[in-house]
């Protein structure tokens, strides 16, 4: 499979008689469905992730695909070019793939825990299993955001136990991040796995809906959820 490689600029502005460089603002995206809309900020500390999504987005990638794979108190996911046209009840996650190459290419991860975990409202990039991708390369153009749900401290052990196996000891829960999943929410066994590269800013109700979808045996949404576009943010 093709890499993509990505140049990634640092520009540093002199401003000011201090000569202090100006702080980069954070790339910000507004992503309208048929459900709401939800304003996506993307990390600075995942580069690769973060200018491959922007790509995406100025060429209106996502423009009409499907949130294909809903399931509730978990995710919501998107980005798959095979349910631009077609209803989600005709769309099979293990069908062909189909139309330009290039994005069904992957990219490496950027897995960069903690500062980046599963909370609600995070943004991250799906993949395929570890038997076929022991290296946790991200899919290219498919995404999830989390929902999760609220644990105790007895589940979270659980969870801490599910994250050992998983990572072969690498990594654990610190008591900030517990604390987040006992009052805020989300999905902690997916932790030091999956690349998480952005957070929701603003439309968390419209996930809240969405994840709340009556959903088919194969997790599709009864009633087609579609992006309608996403754009860039310019002004902060």
């Amino acid at each position: 499979m093709k890499k993509i490689f990505f140049a990634i600029v640092v520009a540093a502005i002199m401003v000011g008689c201090g000569g202090q460089a100006e702080q980069t603002k954070p790339r910000r995206v507004e992503m309208r469905t048929t459900m709401g809309d939800i304003v996506l900020e993307l990390s600075d500390k995942t580069p690769i992730h973060r200018d491959n999504f922007m790509q995406l987005v100025e060429e209106h990638y996502f423009d009409s695909l499907l949130f294909h794979r809903v399931i509730e108190n978990f995710m919501i996911q998107g980005g798959d070019p095979r349910t631009r046209n077609i209803s989600g009840k005709e769309f099979f996650a293990d069908g062909e793939e189909t139309g330009d190459p290039r994005y069904w290419e992957d990219i490496p991860a950027e897995i960069s825990f903690p500062e980046l975990y599963h909370k609600r409202g995070a943004l991250a990039a799906a993949r395929e299993g570890d038997n076929v991708n022991p290296e946790r390369r991200s899919s290219r153009t498919q995404f999830y955001i989390v929902w999760g749900r609220t644990f105790s401290d007895e589940q979270l052990d659980a969870q801490q136990q599910r994250i050992t196996r998983a990572t072969e000891g690498r990594v654990t829960l610190p008591y900030s991040i517990r604390e987040v999943y006992k009052t805020v929410g989300g999905t902690p066994h997916l932790d030091g796995q999956y690349t998480v590269f952005g957070h929701v800013v603003s439309g968390l109700d419209v996930v809240e809906r969405i994840q709340l979808s009556a959903t088919d045996s194969l997790d599709r949404p009864v009633e087609d959820v579609r992006i309608l576009s996403v754009k860039e943010i310019k002004e902060l």
